[in-house]
């Protein structure tokens, strides 16, 4: 299972269960088919930016930003750029679409992270296995978007 996977369901663990040590965390993926050792657990634990409360861990807040409004872009999703980065291996444009072709298993990881970008470009996404459907206002956002994702390539 890719790393996205495993980062995701820690995220849902987090988000369901207390969980107050990192063996316990273990335990739990464990049971999910991850087998993780400490260190990855611990890389795991510090990019999805988890904080340790007396109550077990949890994910960092939605924080404010200079006017005042709150970030809506979630702690735990990592940055778009480093998600294109490392997973996409295509862009195609078709008119308002773009089709961005991924390793098997990381499309729904790397649409989540495009959806939380709130670019203006994007109207949604649909993210399967290896394939994320980017759907533009039209060609030329399409094209915008298509030239701002292969630089993140290069």
């Amino acid at each position: 299972m890719s790393k996205l996977t495993r980062q995701q369901a820690i995220i849902e663990l987090v988000k369901n269960e207390t969980l107050t040590s990192q063996d316990e965390l273990r335990k739990h993926l464990s049971r999910q088919g991850f087998r993780v050792t400490q260190a990855t657990l611990s890389r795991d634990i510090n990019e999805l930016g988890l904080v340790k409360t007396a109550e077990g861990y949890s994910l960092l807040q939605a924080s404010e930003n200079g006017n005042g409004a709150e970030s809506h872009t979630a702690a735990a999703v990592p940055p778009v750029s480093r998600l294109i980065r490392e997973f996409v291996t295509e862009v195609r444009e078709a008119q308002n679409l773009l089709v961005l072709k991924t390793s098997a298993g990381s499309a729904q990881p790397v649409a989540l992270a495009l959806d939380a970008e709130s670019w203006r470009e994007v109207v949604g996404t649909v993210g399967g296995d290896d394939t994320v459907l980017v759907i533009s206002t039209d060609k030329k956002s399409a094209g915008r978007l298509a030239s701002r994702i292969r630089e993140m390539l290069a």
